[in-house]
């Protein structure tokens, strides 16, 4: 089912990397597939992890929770966030900029960071839209909010807050406050004949694959073969988000760091920008380095996306865009600008998400952002 490269040179999203964490001592990590008894999906199987503890040590206050929010996972929860791990994983091995940028905040703040969402992009065709891999956060005690669409880019997005108790959190890490989810998918029955053709191409020959996304997720694996480069050359032409999925699949998208939450002057985005511009990594200019919300209570950066060597299935090996890091400051609701700061919680800031800003996130894996030259 899942797409694999006889090749260990390759990305991390072609082949199985088991990493540790460079803080911690050197031990090695096993993958083992178990069966996800929680899944409402008969046989669904997914990732349970022996070394919990592989990846990046980060620290988050509590928070209040929504009130639409469900009161806890759903059980197993040490497996949920488990799979969350593994997905970050492969995101950080995939990513040489987003885990530099990680580790030089992680130390600018010593162990203050955590994240505030994580975006999935998807193809809304075939069942392998945006069910597909919300499923897996819905079992697990999310809760839809927020729809979104992108007219211009043929798209529609839905956003899923986490767990109330989630929120109160104060481990580290993934086993911190659970952070916001965003998917994507893209409308396909809006697409041209040639790339309907191929899309669909792709995702029905992968049978059930939609079942396991966030399985394909945690392993770095597409769930259905690699394809051809003219393939991938005429998805570009028409939507980089299509091309985009059609080599990354359930792939992280990106992770968002939240920068209130931060400790240090950091925690303003203008300077947690200039920050990141200074230490050498060029961020997304489109409409702008800093994009705001209209009541401006939402501000939102991001890198521009890594590039990767893939090798399509005729033999042709080329760079396509990877994924980036994001950076998301939620400023405090104006019902609640004469709290303390001491006081203040996740609830009293501005929440969901913002379609023009989103719009111009996007644009982080784009062609015209990848080979901009300067910061």
């Amino acid at each position: 089912m899942f797409a694999t490269t006889n090749s260990s040179t390759l990305s991390p999203l072609f082949s199985f990397s088991r990493t540790t964490a460079t803080s911690l001592p050197s031990k090695p990590t096993f993958w083992n597939l178990v069966p996800m008894k929680q899944s409402s999906s008969p046989g669904h199987l997914a990732l349970a992890l022996d070394n919990p503890r592989r990846t990046l040590h980060v620290s988050c206050g509590s928070t209040s929770p929504h009130a639409s929010q469900r009161s806890s996972i759903q059980g197993g929860e040490a497996f949920f966030r488990g799979v969350l791990e593994s997905m970050q994983s492969v995101y950080l091995n995939r990513n040489r900029t987003a885990k530099a940028i990680l580790d030089l905040v992680h130390s600018a703040e010593n162990n203050s960071l955590c994240y505030d969402h994580l975006a999935f992009r998807t193809f809304g065709v075939n069942g392998y839209g945006i069910d597909s891999m919300a499923s897996f956060f819905l079992d697990y005690g999310y809760t839809q909010r927020e729809e979104l669409r992108f007219p211009a880019k043929k798209l529609r997005a839905l956003w899923f807050s986490p767990p109330a108790d989630s929120l109160a959190s104060n481990g580290s890490g993934i086993n911190g406050p659970l952070p916001r989810i965003f998917i994507s998918e893209l409308l396909v029955d809006q697409m041209s004949p040639q790339t309907q053709e191929i899309i669909k191409k792709y995702t029905e020959s992968s049978v059930d694959g939609n079942k396991y996304a966030a399985l394909a997720s945690s392993l770095g694996h597409l769930t259905w073969e690699k394809p051809l480069y003219s393939e991938f050359q005429q998805l570009a032409s028409e939507s980089e988000y299509a091309a985009w999925t059609l080599v990354n699949g359930y792939a992280l998208n990106h992770v968002t760091i939240s920068t209130h939450r931060l400790k240090t002057h950091l925690k303003e985005i203008k300077k947690l920008n200039q920050f990141i511009k200074d230490s050498g990594f060029r961020l997304n200019s489109e409409g702008g380095v800093l994009k705001v919300s209209p009541d401006g209570l939402l501000q939102q950066s991001s890198t521009v996306a890594d590039s990767i060597s893939f090798k399509f299935s005729d033999g042709i090996t080329e760079s396509v865009p990877c994924s980036y890091i994001e950076f998301a400051e939620r400023l405090v609701l104006p019902q609640y600008k004469n709290l303390p700061d001491t006081e203040v919680k996740e609830f009293h800031r501005r929440d969901g998400f913002e379609v023009a800003s989103a719009d111009k996130i996007f644009e982080s894996t784009s062609k015209e952002q990848l080979s901009r030259v300067g910061s």
